[in-house]
């Protein structure tokens, strides 16, 4: 059934909606409760949930395989009811085979994801812009991606293809794992960890339809402006890791101040004001309702 004009639209429909006003959509990466806040607050019309950061954020490690299916959801569906924008999640190779893939598919949407990513690594996984990956055959991913798609028919998703064929086994392979995932009808393609301008153009050129750009600062590709990454072919540009990268430099620089001075006095400027970060986190909010629930 068609949503009415009082229905809310669907957040996957409300990404397709967006390709298909002609224009580059910056996704912005968030991880947890604060970045959730921060990403609803600075007005991204989709945002992305990546491994890397919450590997990270979460755990305090790499993103390595070490996260799994379950960290994921969970943090899922503790983040996503604070993200007003529809939010496509990293889902790494599935969490395991076919059966594991859709199950995480299914997961995600019931936890309110819009989407999400599945990729052709060889699982432990690593991120995309790590030396060391390997990729499973491609019909293997392919496989996968089917029983997504299947998902996808009965809850909605906006289902990317992924593949890391690039490093292990040369771009070549790479637009063919593309062109054949955008055959099996995904709604785009990912070509991860493409290494020059010249390379980001054959994928454009290669693989029809909506196509991602992933923007990791100090990795292997080109940062492009937003309208130039348009103009060559890219529809969803993701800076998945760009929060967190400044969230550790910001914390690292403070708690070098500490040490030094025992104080942060004068390092005002550095911090969130207090009252505005309650604000932030929705504290009037739950003052409303403490105050909504004692009345008589």
């Amino acid at each position: 059934m068609q949503p009415t004009s009082s229905e809310p639209r669907p957040p996957a429909a409300t990404v397709r909606a967006l390709l298909a006003e002609d224009r580059p959509l910056v996704m912005g990466g968030f991880y947890d409760g604060v970045s959730a806040r921060l990403v609803n607050k600075a007005g991204f019309p989709i945002t992305f949930m990546g491994g890397y950061a919450v590997a990270a954020s979460l755990l305090g490690e790499p993103d390595i395989g070490i996260l799994g299916q379950a960290e994921m959801v969970a943090t899922v569906q503790r983040l996503c009811p604070h993200v007003v924008a529809p939010v496509l999640v990293d889902a790494d190779t599935g969490y395991g085979g076919t059966a594991e893939a859709r199950k995480t598919a299914e997961l995600y949407a019931a936890a309110g994801a819009a989407g999400l990513f599945l990729e052709d690594q060889v699982w432990p996984k690593r991120c995309g812009h790590m030396a060391g990956k390997e990729v499973v055959p491609a019909d293997e991913w392919l496989e996968k991606l089917a029983a997504v798609l299947e998902v996808r028919s009965q809850t909605d998703l906006f289902v990317v293809a992924r593949t890391d064929a690039r490093a292990p086994a040369g771009l070549q392979e790479a637009l063919a794992r593309g062109k054949a995932a955008r055959d099996l009808g995904v709604d785009a393609v990912f070509v991860e960890a493409p290494q020059s301008v010249e390379e980001l153009d054959r994928i454009a050129e290669a693989i029809p339809g909506p196509k991602i750009a992933n923007m990791v600062e100090f990795g292997k590709t080109p940062l492009l402006p937003p309208d130039e990454l348009h103009a060559r072919g890219f529809d969803l540009i993701v800076y998945p890791v760009a929060a967190v990268l400044a969230q550790g430099k910001a914390v690292e620089g403070i708690y070098a101040t500490l040490m030094a001075a025992g104080t942060t006095e004068g390092s005002s400027q550095e911090l969130y004001n207090f009252g505005e970060f309650n604000d932030l986190m929705g504290l009037a909010t739950h003052r409303r309702a403490e105050s909504e629930s004692s009345d008589p």
